[in-house]
């Protein structure tokens, strides 16, 4: 598993800037480190000169460190270390029973804030409702009017329809009777 160039300044150790894993041994580690050194060298990759050698000799320490099984025992050592520390720091807090009704995902009663809220909201609606009504009753208006485009397509719908029955009837008195009507 080999990491991405990009992931060469990422990296926070020197196995995951080469890619491999703790137990990997001398000649995976090997392969590793040719593989992405040839994407990273200052001579071979697209990246600015300054940022390749700099990914290059992270690259290089990473693998000088590992390569040498007394230093690689060391660098192990203080790693463990670390993860120690870290987590020593970071423990988790001493856990206290927790109540059904503070549970994540359980629901609780809503409180008198929330009630003032809710009453609020309803009657501002309430409110506006009655305004809209009354302000259209004082100036006389119907409270269902349809609006101007539905008015306007269904008039010309109606021109449309009068026109196509009157050219029916225009051309014979009863467009039923000269339908029907035996001998026409």
């Amino acid at each position: 598993m080999i990491c991405q160039k990009k992931d060469v300044m990422k990296a926070s150790t020197h196995y995951e800037r080469l890619g491999v894993s703790h137990g990997v041994d001398a000649d995976t580690l090997r392969r590793a480190f040719r593989r992405l050194s040839k994407s990273v060298h200052p001579d071979t990759t697209m990246l600015p000169a300054e940022e390749a050698a700099r990914q290059f000799q992270l690259l290089r320490e990473a693998y000088d460190q590992l390569a040498d099984p007394h230093l690689r025992q060391i660098y192990d050592a203080q790693l463990i270390q670390q993860d120690q520390l870290w987590q020593q720091q970071h423990a988790p807090l001493p856990s206290y029973p927790v109540s059904s009704a503070t549970a994540i995902g359980e629901r609780r009663p809503l409180s008198g804030g929330e009630w003032l809220a809710l009453l609020m909201l309803v009657g501002a609606l309430f409110l506006c409702l009655s305004l809209g009504v009354g302000v259209a009753w004082s100036r006389g208006m119907a409270l269902q009017v349809q609006p101007s485009w539905l008015v306007a397509e269904q008039t010309t719908e109606e021109t449309l329809t009068r026109g196509a029955l009157d050219g029916v009837d225009a051309s014979s008195g009863n467009s039923f009777e000269s339908a029907f009507t035996p001998g026409t």
